[in-house]
């Protein structure tokens, strides 16, 4: 790799500093390399590598693109993929220890499963719930005192039902939802304890679910976390033989450096996994070592992590995301259309 495109294309780590920050790629702001776009060009280079993914979890990498797009992606992640979410509490009766206006707090930042897909956005003006737009559940429990003579202390024992649970949650489909029951609507996790009570305390509340987005509230966010960094790139200058070799090792995250055997017997350490590397920079610590070794990154291969709260798979996150950022760039690009528009039939008049 030539000086130029090293300085386009990668992110130093020295001793004190991160140098060649910058990430603009505006044609001609680095005299002498080729930062022409094109969309065949972009097509060659940009692609998306899954390297694991379970229902809840997901890390790819996303090549090609600059920190403006992965970021906008990342965005979009937290804030902008809707999600179904308890709105409203009507409580009838609550004889708990929790206030109303705590309880319902609670119970907003339930995670419902639900896909927000079948659903609408709920009128700003509309008073009435109906079957496009809400999901009712209710929530009616009741503490009792177990027939026990014993002597026993433990709550679990003496008292039925002092911990309400978010499998006390129970769905009323509203008229024109039946064929939402093969979804199996229900909170995401059935564990969450939602509050403790003792004999005489009662729970009577009916919940209502909308759909909405997390940059209105935190509730709506679909993720856990979404968060990406750069691949970092480790280049050893010099060799590291023995017992430099396991001080070097021991510089950097388990698994970056491993250590061979030579063809005369002497142990050499070698660079197998540099994505696993914290950036930690303990290397320049060591004077015998830091001339040896050089830290970069790649400015255009960012590695994701996305965790989903379990509403939806992280994968299909991932996809809806991405297709919020398509339907920005549209109504843009018609705006921007409507604006040149606009001027011509200034200029003609």
């Amino acid at each position: 790799m030539n000086s130029l495109e090293e300085l386009r294309t990668r992110v130093n780590l020295t001793e004190y500093t991160v140098d060649n920050v910058n990430s603009t790629c505006f044609p001609g702001t680095y005299a002498g390399y080729d930062d022409f776009w094109s969309q065949e060009k972009f097509e060659e280079t940009f692609h998306i590598d899954i390297v694991s993914l379970s229902e809840n979890e997901m890390e790819f990498d996303m090549v090609g693109v600059d920190a403006a797009i992965a970021n906008a992606v990342r965005r979009i992640l937290l804030a902008e993929v809707p999600t179904m979410a308890i709105e409203a509490v009507h409580v009838w009766n609550n004889t708990s220890i929790i206030q109303d206006e705590v309880l319902a707090h609670r119970l907003g930042l339930i995670p419902i499963k639900a896909d927000p897909r079948l659903f609408e956005y709920r009128p700003a003006d509309s008073e009435e719930s109906s079957s496009e737009d809400t999901l009712q559940f209710k929530l009616k429990v009741k503490c009792t005192r177990n027939n026990i003579t014993s002597d026993a202390t433990d709550p679990d024992i003496l008292y039925k039902n002092h911990k309400v649970y978010t499998k006390d949650m129970e769905w009323v489909p509203l008229p024109g939802q039946e064929h939402l029951r093969s979804k199996q609507i229900r909170p995401v996790h059935e564990d969450i304890l939602i509050t403790t009570m003792r004999p005489g305390h009662e729970l009577d509340l009916e919940l209502f679910c909308v759909k909405g987005l997390g940059k209105d509230h935190a509730k709506f966010s679909p993720v856990a976390t979404a968060s990406y960094r750069l691949l970092p790139e480790i280049h050893l200058i010099r060799e590291f033989y023995d017992d430099q070799a396991e001080k070097l090792q021991k510089c950097f995250s388990p698994g970056v450096i491993e250590l061979e055997e030579s063809e005369d017997g002497r142990q050499v350490a070698r660079v197998a996994n540099p994505r696993l590397d914290t950036c930690s920079r303990n290397v320049f610590r060591h004077d015998d070592l830091k001339d040896g070794v050089k830290l970069q990154k790649v400015r255009d291969h960012f590695i994701f992590s996305v965790e989903s709260t379990g509403i939806l798979p992280a994968d299909v996150l991932v996809s809806e995301s991405i297709k919020v950022l398509i339907g920005k760039c549209q109504r843009f690009l018609q705006e921007l259309d409507d604006v040149t528009k606009t001027k011509k039939k200034g200029k003609k008049t």
